[in-house]
């Protein structure tokens, strides 16, 4: 079975939580794609919701999907939001911001009761950190943050390259909301919660893609089945 199968699988049980009524959390990314596109099936079959995108690339699909959207300033509370991660942990922690959203992601997510996760296999780890973690910071002083924010992390316990992301153009990526990304490769992150609070005490830094305490729950595609963590 593929990746993008396992994908699918692990979106068709995240569709099924939802029910008529609902406001819903669009996620972001490869995985967040097949949840849109099967949620778009149930709407032309009848099913009323209302969503909040995470980004203008997920804003069109859903468009396309025929899916009704609103924002968080017209519907400041969801019930759900359905959302990928570029890493999880057995205790729900989570990177993300692998498609640069990170931001409009935990803004979503923050205003949701219940965040679930779904993700293939190879996502799930016993330490956060294999993939680099995005740190969203704004233009101005970006030599300047880049040095604080190295020493944060080396307070925090992490070590590694902090790179600058680039655009298929080679010019700096935007995000959205149109600030840079450095992408941390820490290799392990021991203390999420040190790095995290660590960040958030540079100025320039927007935000960062260590999600704590936001995921209720996580579906994860296997080969050998899906498995369920926390509540869905």
């Amino acid at each position: 079975m593929t990746g993008e199968e396992l994908k699918r699988r692990a979106a068709e049980r995240a569709v099924s939580l939802v029910a008529d009524g609902m406001r819903l959390g669009l996620g972001t990314g490869s995985t967040a794609r097949h949840f849109v596109a099967l949620l778009g099936a149930r709407v032309r079959e009848g099913l009323d919701v209302v969503a909040v995108p995470t980004s203008e690339a997920t804003r069109a699909q859903a468009e396309a999907e025929g899916i009704r959207l609103t924002t968080l300033d017209e519907t400041p509370e969801l019930d759900l939001t359905v959302d990928g991660a570029d890493e999880l942990d057995d205790r729900l922690r989570l990177i993300k911001g692998g498609g640069g959203a990170l931001l409009r992601e935990k803004i979503v997510a923050a205003a949701s009761r219940r965040m679930v996760v779904i993700a293939d296999g190879s996502k799930r780890v016993a330490v956060l950190g294999r993939f680099p973690l995005p740190i969203e910071v704004v233009p101005f002083g970006l030599g300047a943050t880049r040095r604080a924010v190295a020493a944060a992390a080396e307070r925090a316990g992490c070590r590694g390259a902090l790179s600058l992301r680039s655009a298929p153009d080679g010019a700096p990526f935007v995000t959205d909301g149109g600030h840079y990304i450095l992408d941390g490769a820490f290799g392990r992150i021991e203390d999420p919660e040190a790095l995290a609070g660590a960040l958030a005490t540079v100025p320039g830094v927007v935000d960062h893609g260590l999600f704590l305490g936001l995921a209720t729950g996580a579906v994860v595609a296997s080969e050998e089945g899906l498995a369920e963590l926390g509540r869905l």
